[in-house]
């Protein structure tokens, strides 16, 4: 890995840890009288969102990485005798499908799934060998196929759109090899073949397609967004004190003082009005959380919508998993005390313990 990328792993590093080394206290959004409420008096997403998809899984037989609908993950397991590490896609019904094994001996990873069309894409990490991406159908079978190992000094930080697949391509971001303060927007075809590789001045990553950001850069939070289709750029109005992180439609920009953070706005990118989240100076933003609150998962505006939280859990590695909908102004609680949350695709997932052995819950916000 080239110097350029170590630097910017650290500062991706320190972007994780500003967001995930703080507690929480959130303080948007109150119960409606008719509603149940929690113990605290925060209403539930089961009782706000009653036709919205969801499932509960006992002894799921996998870690999952990527839900694809409440019923249908990807994840890993070991083999049996635990010479290998294998990647499964298990449906409602019927015994996993196995996609791809690497053995233990390597210490293998497989991360970044993404859905792209009927396909499911990831990266995989071995010692010895750069990391390669790779594809395998959904729905057709067939064996796992590799789309390619010539990836650069890649530049991921657990998005989703570490990998965006966009009309027929799988696209990532790298660190130029000569160490220039550019970037490399790298992208190769779902049947494989050559990779492309655009550079652009500066430090970006991905976001939904076809923006970048600039988050990456010094550790700062982001400052500056950009289409890559179109050359538009979108500058984020952020003073001393605020720590922003955005998708193209909006921003969560952490709020810090003397005593450290002090609250969680949201506001768009370019500052614009939008009913009473903002003025256009950005004055008056929304605030969504404030004391320690911290985020639950990296993306920004969960499907433009919903912006997951957490809160103190009932017990030690557990924290109160909540989700702030943006369109009502509330916010709901998914659960007291979970564990292991994730989100991508517009399905957010966990576990809790409550019945001594790991119980996975899937909500699909798509349908909330």
């Amino acid at each position: 890995m080239t110097a350029t990328s170590q630097a910017r792993g650290l500062a991706l590093v320190s972007l994780a840890v500003a967001f995930a080394a703080t507690g929480a206290l959130v303080i948007g959004g109150g119960p409606a009288e008719s509603e149940p409420a929690t113990p605290g008096g925060r209403v539930t997403a089961a009782a706000a969102w009653p036709a919205a998809r969801v499932s509960t899984i006992d002894d799921l037989p996998l870690r999952p990485l990527l839900f694809l609908d409440t019923a249908t993950v990807v994840g890993t397991a070991p083999s049996e005798d635990d010479r290998f590490l294998r990647l499964l896609l298990r449906a409602a019904a019927g015994e996993p499908r196995e996609l791809r094994r690497m053995a233990t001996a390597g210490s293998p990873r497989f991360e970044n799934l993404t859905a792209a069309g009927d396909d499911v894409v990831w990266t995989e990490f071995a010692d010895g060998r750069p990391p390669e991406i790779w594809a395998a159908s959904i729905g057709a079978g067939g064996p796992a196929r590799r789309l390619t190992a010539d990836t650069g000094a890649v530049l991921f930080h657990g998005s989703e759109y570490d990998l965006v697949h966009h009309d027929g391509r799988v696209y990532w971001t790298t660190a130029p090899e000569d160490g220039a303060a550019s970037t490399e927007i790298r992208s190769v075809s779902l049947r494989g073949g050559p990779v492309r590789v655009d550079r652009l001045p500066g430090e970006w990553t991905m976001a939904a397609w076809p923006w970048l950001d600039d988050g990456a850069s010094g550790g700062a939070g982001a400052t500056l967004l950009r289409n890559m289709s179109t050359g538009r750029e979108i500058t984020v109005p952020t003073t001393a004190g605020e720590f922003a992180a955005c998708s193209p439609t909006w921003c969560r920009v952490m709020v810090t003082g003397d005593d450290g953070l002090s609250r969680i706005d949201l506001m768009r990118p370019d500052g614009s009005d939008r009913i009473d989240l903002m003025r256009p100076d950005g004055s008056e933003r929304r605030r969504i959380a404030g004391g320690t609150a911290r985020t639950a998962v990296p993306d920004v505006a969960v499907l433009d919508r919903f912006e997951i939280l957490a809160g103190p859990g009932p017990r030690s590695g557990t924290a109160a998993l909540l989700v702030h909908d943006i369109r009502t102004g509330e916010t709901l609680e998914l659960d007291a005390a979970a564990n292991d949350t994730q989100s991508r695709g517009g399905l957010v997932w966990w576990y809790s313990t409550s019945t001594g052995a790991a119980r996975w819950h899937v909500v699909d916000l798509r349908t909330a």
